[in-house]
């Protein structure tokens, strides 16, 4: 019996701490864990005497303190965090390379944005009015800091 209550307390307090650490918000795994522990002492309380329950609630009680407080130090945060940064930055350009009046070839569809072959580069612009197809000739209408606005060329 003391198996099966031990289980029942070890797998309540593995889902709360699912909970607090991974799943946001109160889910089912936390009611789950939570009932499972509830279980696991009241099992002790009805299968010995009440001094045997009381010491299964405290213990339960100071394992999960316990157990929350390591999860919670920075330390245990930084082994299951990610830690690269992500470097890469859209349109960067010298305000010379392009200019108004360029022209290029579409590389995907305007949807009012997509991907554009400019004076050799690919950039991502904009479409200034409607859908532009795949491979049609654009003209550069307007630069804004690193938004390229275009058109159809006519």
């Amino acid at each position: 019996m003391w198996l099966i209550i031990i289980s029942l307390i070890v797998i309540g307090m593995a889902f709360l701490l699912l909970e607090i650490l991974v799943v946001p918000g109160a889910t089912v795994v936390g009611i789950v864990g939570v009932a499972m522990m509830a279980v696991g002492v009241y099992l002790s309380y009805s299968h010995f005497d009440a001094q045997v329950g009381h010491i299964t609630l405290a213990a339960t009680f100071f394992f999960i303190v316990i157990s929350i407080g390591f999860a919670l130090k920075s330390k245990t945060w930084k082994k299951a965090m990610l830690n690269d940064e992500l470097k890469g930055k859209v349109n960067v350009f010298e305000e010379d390379v392009v200019k108004k009046g360029d022209e290029g070839v579409t590389i995907s569809r305007l949807n009012p944005m997509g991907k554009a072959l400019i004076n050799g580069e690919y950039y991502e612009v904009t479409s200034k009015d409607d859908f532009i197809n795949e491979n049609s000739e654009i003209e550069i209408v307007k630069v804004e800091g690193n938004k390229i606005i275009v058109k159809l060329k006519s």
